[in-house]
């Protein structure tokens, strides 16, 4: 070690100015952080923090640093009105002092209120190098490379206004990139942004009383890594090969090498006595493989697990912990409906399952967030990236689940207007109440055309009641006709004591091609009610149709059970509660194929609601005859519940359940694995199934098990049958796959 000698005169050291980058919001902890590496003189700007100190802090701030993106140690600083001045200045900089010939090297730019000379950073950028090029090529006879994509040597120039300053990026690549990444999902968290939402949620400070950190949307795994690494007391800094400091003529090995050790020395003390519980989920299988390889590339195969499952599957490991997720944003419109629900699904599932528990909760849909009915205690501000959002954290949640509502129908005085009506709605809900409440049966028909001057369904959807009137025959007077539909509007409001607003009216008459699905007008607000175990929404004033078909509650249960296991076909899926009961059951996967965009956006916010998705419950737009011929794959259950009739703006042939049955079931069969079943229901009540089809399959008809109890004055609601392929598997290979 060299030695001054103590009568000679120490060369004085001017202090270094530094500068860290950090995503907004992140100024107060990258503050934090540069005062305990020894930085002095801190101020916080938008996006960034300066500094004052010597070389240590800033290979500190690189080695340790888990907020900041880059740290810059300052140049020069001068007045640049124009990009001739950049040149000028520039020039004045002895580059050959910080790097090599034999170096590449890049200039990026950043532009602050800038003024009309310096309105393009690619331009101000041009200006540096040049200057830089120029004066290795007077003073030399040769000129460095520029190496846009990885360079040795990063020189940053920000300019605000007419002030400039050029730097050294001694980070090089940003900082968020550990190095332990080795795969990520759509869209990952930075780890500098995952270290903060750790670092904000408070877990940190309450290891002792909560001993689990959960995240169940956990994607790449970062914000379980990132929270182990910080409580290990790790550098994030000690897994990079390379820093932007490496190539630089003035770094110092040494106090570099030093540093590293002490790092290395920290995390071997850091290590807690009883290390907490890390546990990640996620609904991608394909991701939760790439969150191992993290796991395991970070060091931490021991303390973190990370396991496929579904939201709906989600329960407390445990009697206190910390639940932190980033979970999906919904940033496309078509996309915010499902969030919407999802973010109801994990609240629900919080309030339910994780009493005690604290709930950090990372969006750029802070108005979706009080789906989750929670008290939210703290809000901090953030960017991901350019977006806008928030960490929301609370303990308590406000969710409460409203009581099931129960009918208490009243009897009209004797004699009134509408008492016949009335009577047999009585009578009724005297056969099917008592049914309901022992089935738990929440959303049934009570009441089915019965008395023929009284032409119209009745269905309670749990306190709502929605009225179909059916078009009465052209024999009948019109004016006649509306007047006992006013009756009998009059008469449900007063027997079952239900004011105008949970009243939804329609009138059912014979649709042509797509006429029954086109919307009605309406408000678009969709109601919760829950069927099977399962949550659905539903649309009473928009369609002619709710979204949930009543007549098909037991074929649905049906469905769920034969899908355990197995993988699912959903058939023009319509609103997918065939979908929600197959994957409750348990199916492996599922596919859900419609032509209509609307629906299927449905059917994806019911799958939500009730805490399934990823790519293992994919929603197809298209025709279905279309996509069975072209799809190969083969599905151990599938339900075809096709419209009586169909002639789709796009297609010049129509469809006809009668005539084009053949077609349509043998494409679908096609589709169905050697072990497999279809259901296969219709509600034209005129159908006949083709001897052809009897002959080629095992046809079995299971009408009648499938009819519930409030549709058997109508039996012929629908038809049903199970049909499946003659031969039986020869080989383990033929069996359906899993």
């Amino acid at each position: 070690m060299h030695r001054t000698h103590p009568t000679s005169k120490k060369k004085k050291k001017l202090p270094l100015q530094f500068t860290a980058t950090c995503g907004t919001g992140l100024e107060p902890l990258v503050s934090e952080e540069i005062a305990g590496f020894g930085g002095e003189s801190i101020e916080t700007h938008p996006g960034a923090v300066s500094w004052v100190g010597n070389l240590e802090t800033g290979y500190r701030a690189c080695l340790w640093s888990r907020f900041a993106s880059r740290i810059l140690l300052e140049l020069a600083r001068f007045e640049a009105p124009d990009p001739d001045a950049l040149y000028a200045h520039a020039g004045t900089i002895l580059w050959d002092e910080h790097f090599t010939l034999e170096s590449t090297f890049a200039v990026h730019t950043t532009l602050t209120q800038t003024n009309p000379a310096l309105a393009h950073s690619q331009y101000a950028s041009l200006r540096i190098k040049d200057a830089i090029v120029d004066q290795f090529r007077k003073r030399f006879g040769k000129r460095p490379d520029v190496d846009g994509s990885n360079p040795d040597i990063r020189i940053n120039l920000h300019v605000q206004g007419t002030e400039a300053s050029l730097s050294l990026d001694l980070s090089g690549e940003s900082l968020h990139r550990r190095g332990y990444r080795t795969n990520s999902g759509e869209a990952p968290l930075k780890e500098s942004l995952a270290a903060a939402l750790v670092r904000l949620s408070g877990w940190l400070e309450h290891t002792d009383t909560e001993p689990i950190l959960l995240d169940p949307m956990c994607g790449s795994g970062t914000l379980l890594i990132e929270a182990a690494l910080m409580l290990s007391d790790s550098a994030p800094g000690l897994q990079r090969k390379s820093f932007g400091f490496m190539a630089w003529n003035r770094h110092d090995p040494q106090l570099w090498e030093r540093l590293v050790q002490e790092a290395l020395d920290r995390e071997g003390q850091g290590l807690p006595e009883v290390w907490p519980q890390f546990i990640g989920y996620d609904a991608d299988p394909t991701v939760v493989a790439a969150a191992r390889k993290n796991v395991i590339a970070a060091g931490l195969r021991e303390m973190i697990v990370i396991k496929h499952r579904q939201l709906a599957r989600l329960q407390s490991p445990g009697p206190k912990g910390c639940l932190l997720t980033n979970p999906p944003y919904g940033e496309r419109l078509s996309e915010k409906e499902t969030v919407k629900y999802l973010y109801r699904c994990l609240g629900r599932t919080f309030h339910d399952h994780f009493n005690g528990w604290r709930l950090g909760f990372f969006t750029a849909n802070p108005d979706l967030a009080e789906m989750t009915g929670m008290a939210w205690e703290q809000r901090h501000r953030l960017y991901n990236g350019p977006i806008k959002c928030q960490l929301l954290v609370g303990t308590e949640s406000q969710l409460s689940e409203r009581p099931p509502h129960t009918w208490s129908p009243v009897p009209l005085e004797l004699e009134s207007p509408g008492e016949d009506f009335a009577n047999r709605l009585i009578k009724n809900c005297a056969a099917l109440l008592p049914w309901a409440k022992e089935e738990q049966i929440t959303c049934f028909r009570i009441y089915d055309g019965d008395i023929p001057e009284y032409n119209l369904a009745v269905d309670f959807y749990e306190e709502w009641i929605h009225v179909q009137e059916y078009a009465p025959p052209s024999t009948i007077d019109p004016e006649k006709a509306e007047q006992r539909f006013s009756l009998a509007l009059q008469v449900i409001r007063s027997v079952f004591e239900v004011p105008r607003s949970r009243i939804f009216i329609k009138t059912r008459q014979k649709q042509k091609g797509a006429q029954q699905y086109q919307k009605k007008p309406g408000t678009g607000t969709l109601h919760e009610v829950h069927e099977g175990g399962g949550r659905f929404l539903v649309n009473f004033t928009d369609y002619l149709d709710t979204g949930l078909f009543l007549d098909h509650r037991i074929t649905r249960a049906r469905l769920g059970q034969l899908a355990s296991g197995k993988t699912f076909l959903n058939l023009f899926a319509y609103t997918g509660s065939a979908t929600i009961y197959a994957a409750m059951g348990g199916a492996t996967a599922t596919t859900s194929v419609d032509l209509s965009e609307t629906y299927l956006a449905r059917a994806n916010a019911n799958l939500a609601l009730n805490g399934f998705g990823g790519p293992l419950h994919q929603m197809v737009e298209a025709d279905c005859m279309d996509w069975l011929r072209h799809n190969n794959e083969r599905y151990g259950v599938i339900f075809l519940d096709p419209p009586t009739f169909s002639n789709a703006r796009h297609r010049k042939l129509t469809f006809d359940i009668q005539n084009d049955q053949v077609a349509l079931l043998r494409l679908v069969m096609q589709r169905l694995a050697k072990a497999g079943v279809l259901i296969f229901s219709t509600n034209f009540r005129k159908f006949k199934l083709a001897e052809a089809l009897l002959e080629e399959f095992i046809v079995e008809e299971i009408s009648e098990a499938t009819i519930p109890p409030d549709f058997r004055r109508n039996h012929r609601i629908h038809r049903c049958w199970e049909i499946r392929h003659r031969q039986a598997p020869s080989t383990a290979l033929e069996m359906e796959p899993r």
